[in-house]
């Protein structure tokens, strides 16, 4: 079954296994006139130094690109890349979104226990609660 929309489609990869994921079970999903807005978020300290080095994070996001476009190689559809930058990684997802027009937001839920779920936060379960754009949340069981 193809996913039919006009404007981009938007797939969050957080790091390259989590991409690649979510390519896979997209893919077969796309059209001929499909586009694929591939995003990863480099989250700022907000005031707190940052986690790594600036050069070290975009080539991490190189390498989540990388992995991320692999399985979509082989679809006719039209792929970009950018990398965001934000203090809250749901927040800058949407507002990319809203900016470059995308009709929805796709991704497979990664795998968490409870006990982290629960200390740091669901980015899943944010990106469902606080969509703006329709989500596309795709079966995990595709890929097993």
């Amino acid at each position: 079954m193809a996913i039919a929309f006009d404007g981009p489609i938007l797939v969050p990869a957080a790091d390259p296994d989590d991409g690649e994921a979510t390519a896979r079970a997209l893919a077969p999903r796309l059209g001929p006139e499909s586009k694929v807005l591939l995003v990863h978020v480099i989250e700022k300290g907000g005031g707190a130094p940052d986690k790594a080095p600036l050069e070290s994070r975009k080539e991490y996001a190189q390498q989540v690109f990388g992995r991320t476009r692999a399985p979509l190689e082989d679809t006719s559809a039209t792929i970009e890349t950018e990398i965001l930058y934000g203090t809250d990684v749901v927040e800058t997802i949407y507002k990319s979104g809203a900016e470059r027009k995308a009709e929805a937001v796709a991704f497979v839920p990664r795998k968490a226990n409870r006990l982290v779920e629960m200390l740091s936060g669901n980015t899943t379960r944010r990106m469902i609660r606080e969509a703006t754009l329709p989500v596309i949340v795709l079966p995990v069981n595709d890929l097993e």
